[in-house]
């Protein structure tokens, strides 16, 4: 068991490694163009709670994977999701003011070069993943590792693929099957994702990587109704945006479909399920520790 003190030193940690190693992998703000990179960098050293990449950490961990291949992955996979939030925000989308508790890429370097920075951070990412240097005795791991992020950030099932239905089911009815699969699709499918990557570079075999999968899964359809609920009974303060949007868009929500108190029994009911893919894992404490933190949240 991870005691709450334990867990705090390890994501500080953590969220410092990744920091060091993001610093290392971005142009820094003075490379030419500078604005495109200034930009880059304030959206990904915003802050942010780092779940994705410290998920691929923890899993790594498990398995012994090295920190020359596990790191770089995190970060790609932190790139991947800054880009989205970068897009998100756009005012054909989100058209959000706020992000991680201060203005929004857009709101400071305007629409075109935030979109243009949302790209090139995606785009980063994917060198980032295809220059990892593991050997070639293991090369397919590093392939099975860019194809599975690829398809988890793509259109079919993936990230995008979620923000598209997301968008067309605006102001239109909606029942729990399409609920699910929009939230599976586009916050589900990386969080799921940055938990199997570990698994893959690992070389675990089909029934950790099942466990995996539900764990990830689980997680990651809770932490979407989490935020759901966040949208409705958080601050500006608390989740570093502004609140009441989704109803405003009437947005497809588990809120908006059962209510508070259903939304929250049917996150526990998901990291009840999360944890018990998990139980028979070895070294698994921290992605327990992980599961019960985003249940958690307030922001």
């Amino acid at each position: 068991m991870v005691t709450a003190t334990a867990l705090t030193e390890y994501l500080n940690a953590q969220r410092e490694r990744l920091h060091q190693w993001l610093d290392r992998l971005v142009p820094s703000e003075t490379t030419p163009p500078d604005i495109i990179h200034r930009a880059m960098r304030y959206s990904l050293f915003a802050g942010g709670k780092r779940l994705r990449p410290i998920l691929t950490i923890a899993t790594g961990e498990m398995f012994d994977v090295p920190e020359s291949w596990l790191l770089p992955t995190a970060c790609a996979i932190e790139m991947i999701h800054t880009y989205s939030l970068i897009h998100d925000d756009l005012p054909a989308l989100d058209n959000d003011d706020w992000r991680r508790g201060r203005p929004t890429c857009h709101k400071v370097f305007g629409e075109a070069i935030a979109l243009l920075a949302g790209d090139a951070l995606l785009t980063l990412a994917f060198r980032t993943l295809a220059e990892i240097p593991i050997p070639d005795a293991y090369r397919d791991r590093q392939v099975r590792a860019i194809a599975e992020i690829a398809q988890a950030a793509g259109t079919t099932e993936g990230m995008i693929g979620g923000q598209v239905l997301d968008l067309l089911t605006e102001g239109k009815p909606f029942d729990e099957t399409m609920l699910r699969t929009i939230h599976r699709a586009k916050t589900g499918a990386l969080i799921t994702a940055s938990v199997r990557v570990g698994g893959i570079l690992g070389g675990v075999g089909p029934e950790p990587m099942r466990a995996l999968t539900r764990y990830g899964e689980c997680l990651g359809l809770a932490f979407q109704i989490i935020d759901d609920v966040l949208d409705v009974t958080g601050t500006p303060e608390e989740i570093g945006k502004t609140p009441g949007k989704d109803a405003v868009a009437r947005k497809a929500t588990y809120p908006r479909l059962y209510g508070i108190e259903a939304s929250r029994r049917q996150a526990e009911a998901l990291i009840g399920e999360a944890l018990e893919a998990i139980r028979s894992l070895p070294r698994s404490e921290r992605l327990v520790a992980l599961a019960q933190l985003v249940l958690e949240r307030r922001g």
